[in-house]
């Protein structure tokens, strides 16, 4: 298996995998939307401001995360959104979306990056660092309906400090259904 840089090239096949992946666990109807969260992602996202990053398997997609930023009015320190994850229903249970995630981070913090938020399952990304964090200390874009699975991470020897002021990412999550 290799992880890498996520390409133009492998958008439909993400697309389809997450659509594939979102339906098996939780429905059709959710498949839909999340690979239309995916798309747009992929197409309205400015190149510069959408990193994904993939893992293939003999030429196979089979999990792809993306991380966009999240910006705040009261703060310049950049911050990344890890959001959407989806790894390939045959391979889940075996630690590829865990390296997937742990690829990526080190990428990120190569480039400088300091903080991870994610927004999502807290058994699961707190095998890879993540840490519960109050949405008083990062608020995020929208009102959660799970505030347990407000998640951060600090890519350097720091603790996480509070980010004062609003915040907002991507224009692909600014759907208040995603939060």
């Amino acid at each position: 298996m290799q992880q890498g840089i996520f390409q133009q090239q492998h958008a439909a096949d993400v697309e389809q995998l997450f659509e594939q992946v979102f339906s098996d666990a939780e429905g059709a109807e959710e498949g839909r939307t999340i690979a239309e969260l995916v798309h747009n992602l992929i197409t309205t996202t400015p190149e510069n401001d959408l990193q994904g990053f993939v893992t293939q398997s003999n030429r196979q997609l089979i999990a792809s995360i993306f991380f966009t930023p999240l910006t705040f009015e009261a703060s310049s320190q950049p911050v990344l959104l890890l959001s959407p994850v989806a790894v390939h229903t045959q391979f889940q249970g075996q630690g590829i979306g865990q390296r997937l995630i742990h690829f990526a981070l080190a990428k990120l913090k190569q480039q400088g990056v300091d903080l991870v938020v994610t927004y999502g399952d807290p058994y699961f990304y707190s095998k890879v660092g993540f840490a519960a964090i109050a949405e008083s200390m990062i608020k995020p874009p929208f009102v959660l309906s799970q505030p347990e699975g407000w998640l951060g991470q600090s890519l350097t020897n720091t603790k996480m400090a509070a980010i004062r002021g609003k915040s907002s990412g991507v224009s692909a999550f600014s759907q208040k259904a995603y939060w």
